[in-house]
């Protein structure tokens, strides 16, 4: 028999306004140390989910109440009201598939790291390229043989006369552009190869 663990019992540091009625039920009684890391990953959850966007909110297909009350504590000052709007949201996500948000929220901090670096890796090139012009250009062509060399000669020429006479760099910023749309087009090309096709 399932026995009821009435969770106010212990949870007085994380959820001290909670209605009496609210519990969680446990298949074993489990021990004030369980219930209280319990409550606070769905405190700290709340927390990081506070701290998205609309649209990485919208990834984790919340539910129209839990979003609200999520976007709600994102508007907050983190003083009291905030604090008991995390609390709501805590015991909102008892209810919720947290397993799953969590699994996303991972997945987008793998996305947005992967991000960062390619940003850097383009900015390392787009930099290489205008300071060490056709000797940086030629290991680039090295490595990405699908390049347009006259497109990328005559963008480098340019953003160098840009940073020698100081002007805006027009110039430097397509170059990063095409570099961007350069890697991103031969890495999915390469994704796409490595790709077993489906048998029928």
């Amino acid at each position: 028999m399932v026995s009821i663990y009435m969770i106010n019992d212990y949870e007085e540091d994380y959820l001290e306004e909670e209605d009496d009625d609210e519990y969680i039920e446990y298949a074993v009684r489990p021990n004030k140390t369980q219930i209280k890391r319990e409550i606070a990953a769905l405190f700290e959850l709340g927390e990081e989910m506070a701290e998205l966007s609309n649209a990485q909110l919208n990834q984790l297909d919340l539910s129209a109440e839990l979003k609200s009350a999520v976007i709600l504590a994102a508007g907050m000052p983190p003083k009291g009201a905030r604090k008991r709007q995390l609390k709501f949201i805590s015991s909102l996500l008892r209810n919720a598939d947290s397993d799953a948000i969590i699994e996303k929220l991972a997945r987008m901090k793998t996305q947005s790291a992967h991000a960062v670096r390619e940003h850097h890796k383009v900015e390392k090139w787009r930099d290489r390229l205008i300071a060490e012009g056709n000797d940086a250009l030629t290991e680039l062509l090295e490595d990405w043989p699908e390049a347009d060399h006259q497109h990328l000669r005559q963008l480098i020429r340019s953003a160098q006369k840009e940073t020698e006479l100081a002007k805006p760099p027009k110039s430097s910023r397509q170059l990063y552009h095409y570099l961007k749309e350069l890697f991103e087009r031969v890495s999915a090309e390469h994704e796409q190869e490595s790709t077993p096709d489906n048998l029928n």
